[in-house]
């Protein structure tokens, strides 16, 4: 059986993930009538935690975001299961004897980041939207079909699972319009294709695999970046004696690497690592994704009415650096300081208008550009096995290393807060919108 409605919203976001649910927080406090789209059903309950538990790597600028959002005690209070400070990031060139060391003390901060589970994140932030009154979530909801004008967008949606029998199918025909759209729905939109947003890509002919990994020695709260001429290798501070792996590889040697048993895969593992760490014991699942640049054709983004992107619908950068979904929370803060701004100054307090997406976008354009200029240059400088090259990382690491000065600046990019990002978002320097 199939019903037809309409509503209208203020904002909606498709997308109900990180980034989605995010951004809907912190549009919350303004009042707005907010739909979230969502096509994966959310979990009911808690999941157990497990050795396998994806991770995030949160920037300290990204704590900042959470904390004025007033959700960082939310997660400080899973700490010990899934949340994990970073106090020391240890950079290396394998081969070579340049390192340089970065200290949460120098700083003047209790971390330089934190590594968080997903699940953690994703508990937290899917139970803060239910318990807000003006977050509509469409869990699961697929767009079948949509359209965008001045005045407004028109979205033709398909709510309920698909999936159960027919006798019991609970789908819905629903069609809602909004004054803003927000995409987002990852690397991958649908969304962004369906409104004829051109992307560029360039594959790096590098893949990442990803798995946790258990250590003979204490991590002690030091995330490790160690450069290898297939790519780079970070191992980050995870809780219950884990660590999180980013390994990445050339693509030809992916089938090979992954065709492992666990043995051998630690072995080369370990051939690679080194044993800062001790002997590896264990390693969990492992999964793997291709590396590929992305950025957003500006040409075909001027002619979006009423549509701002976010997280990796707008950019995709190589996971070098760890700065992704940082990236993304960056543009979420800049966008809900836009939109707080025109609903409390302006009479009519439109949070899709031209003026205020172009303001975000050229706002964006520096950052995104730079941490994408930055991890691409790092891939070529640190993949070139050229003898010279060779020479000039160690001395670059060893002069970062003992120059203070130098030292700062790299542990404030790493944190989300240098002076590349360019202007910095209220809540990235944890001060709240209202």
């Amino acid at each position: 059986m199939t019903k037809q409605s309409t509503e209208h919203f203020d904002i909606v976001i498709v997308g109900g993930g990180m980034s989605g649910a995010t951004m809907a927080l912190a549009l919350a406090p303004l009042d707005l009538k907010i739909a979230v789209l969502e096509a994966h059903p959310y979990q009911q309950e808690q999941s157990q935690p497990s050795f396998d538990d994806r991770c995030l790597a949160l920037a300290w600028s990204s704590r900042q975001i959470y904390h004025s959002m007033g959700l960082w005690d939310k997660l400080i209070q899973r700490d010990g299961d899934g949340f994990e400070a970073i106090k020391q990031i240890h950079i290396s060139d394998r081969g070579h004897m340049g390192v340089t060391r970065l200290d949460h003390q120098k700083e003047g901060v209790p971390a330089l980041g934190y590594v968080v589970e997903s699940r953690v994140v994703g508990e937290m932030l899917v139970a803060q939207m239910k318990q807000k009154d003006n977050i509509h979530l469409f869990c699961p909801a697929t767009i079948e079909h949509l359209k965008t004008s001045p005045d407004e967008v028109i979205i033709g949606l398909q709510t309920g699972d698909k999936k159960v029998t027919k006798t019991l199918s609970k789908t819905l025909s629903k069609t809602i319009s909004a004054r803003l759209l927000i995409i987002a729905d990852g690397v991958n939109s649908k969304t962004r294709e369906a409104l004829g947003v051109q992307i560029n890509q360039q594959a790096y002919a590098q893949t990442a695999i990803i798995a946790n990994i258990e250590t003979e020695l204490p991590h002690n709260n030091v995330a490790y970046e160690r450069f290898t001429d297939s790519g780079p290798l970070a191992v980050l501070p995870l809780t219950r004696h884990r660590s999180s792996l980013v390994w990445t590889v050339k693509d030809e040697q992916l089938e090979g690497i992954m065709a492992l048993n666990d043995a051998d895969f630690i072995q080369a593992l370990q051939q690679r690592f080194g044993f800062r760490l001790g002997q590896i014991n264990k390693v969990g699942r492992r999964a793997s994704y291709p590396l590929v640049l992305m950025t957003i054709d500006n040409e075909t983004l001027a002619y979006q009415d009423r549509v701002a992107l976010i997280g990796n619908a707008a950019h995709g950068v190589h996971p070098v650096a760890g700065q992704g979904f940082n990236l993304g929370l960056r543009d979420i803060s800049a966008l809900a300081e836009l939109i707080t701004t025109e609903i409390q100054t302006s009479q009519s307090g439109d949070p899709g208008n031209r003026k205020l997406l172009s303001s975000y976008w050229q706002w964006r354009q520096p950052d995104i550009r730079q941490v994408t200029r930055i991890t691409h240059s790092l891939i070529k400088l640190f993949s070139n096995q050229s003898l010279s090259l060779a020479v000039l990382r160690n001395s670059g690491l060893l002069m970062t290393d003992i120059l203070p000065p130098l030292k700062h600046a790299i542990a404030h990019e790493a944190m989300g807060c240098g002076m590349l990002q360019g202007k910095m978002s209220k809540m990235a320097v944890g001060k709240s919108l209202l």
